[in-house]
């Protein structure tokens, strides 16, 4: 599932809006159900954002953008927060 958020994040960041979703749906319905890392449930908000956001989905991107702001101050680690927030910083802000 890493690999389709990155699949998803790539797609996000060529504009290609409707397949950036399309794996962004998979890997977001996939991660949350599961027991996944602080970090990673971060990332999982954060593509998917932007995902959405490439596809003009205002509502869905507005929503995962406020989840991935808060996923990142749980983060534990300074260190995997800042790596998280690069990604982040890519994201426009709804």
């Amino acid at each position: 599932m890493r690999a389709i958020m990155l699949l998803a994040e790539v797609h996000a960041l060529l504009g290609f809006g409707h397949s950036a979703l399309a794996y962004a749906e998979e890997m977001r319905m996939y991660l949350l159900g599961i027991q996944s890392p602080d970090w990673e449930v971060a990332f999982v908000h954060t593509v998917y954002a932007h995902a959405a956001s490439a596809a003009g989905e205002t509502e869905k991107h507005r929503a995962s953008y406020g989840l991935a702001a808060a996923a990142l101050g749980a983060i534990s680690s300074e260190e995997e927060r800042g790596i998280v927030l690069r990604t982040f910083s890519h994201v426009p802000k709804p």
